[in-house]
């Protein structure tokens, strides 16, 4: 549970001197949505493997996020209810950092995208920041999807 918070915290900093960097962080993509700070990548050409844990509170912020999206895009989510939505969030992520276990690289690489989750989670509940931060976790949400062994997993679309 150290290690992992401990390697949490490695990644948020190095996330973070990455993005004050300049121009480091500050390409967009398409839409004006946030290009990834670090790339993930596959283990060697094949998706990291998973443990129940993380499919399970992975599967679950998924889902939670898919149904937040419209009511955000129109503009219908009060201030309240997305702070309670990136707390919640908040609390599965720590879930997974507490009782995921996964090889030592997978775990580097998971935290990636748990640290990207957290930037959105951040994004969202600041000011004005609601479809920013939704997308900036649906970009970590289909990262995950991608570099991850998640059977019957779903990307979340964004627009």
């Amino acid at each position: 549970m150290f290690m992992n918070r401990l390697i949490l915290t490695g990644a948020v900093v190095f996330v973070g001197l990455a993005a004050a960097l300049p121009g480091a962080a500050s390409a967009a993509g398409p839409h004006g949505h946030p290009a990834a700070a670090v790339e993930l990548t596959l283990d060697n050409g094949q998706k990291w493997q998973t443990d129940e844990v993380l499919r399970t509170a992975m599967g679950q912020i998924r889902d939670a996020v898919d149904a937040s999206l419209p009511p955000i895009h129109e503009g219908r989510y009060s201030v309240a209810e997305l702070s309670t939505l990136g707390d919640w969030v908040q609390e599965q992520v720590d879930y997974v950092v507490a009782n995921c276990k996964l090889p030592e690289d997978a775990d580097l690489q998971l935290h990636l995208v748990l640290t990207q989750v957290l930037d959105g989670v951040g994004i969202m509940k600041g000011a004005g920041g609601q479809e920013q931060g939704a997308a900036t976790i649906v970009q970590a949400l289909n990262a995950y999807g991608e570099h991850f062994d998640h059977p019957d997993w779903r990307p979340l679309a964004h627009e």
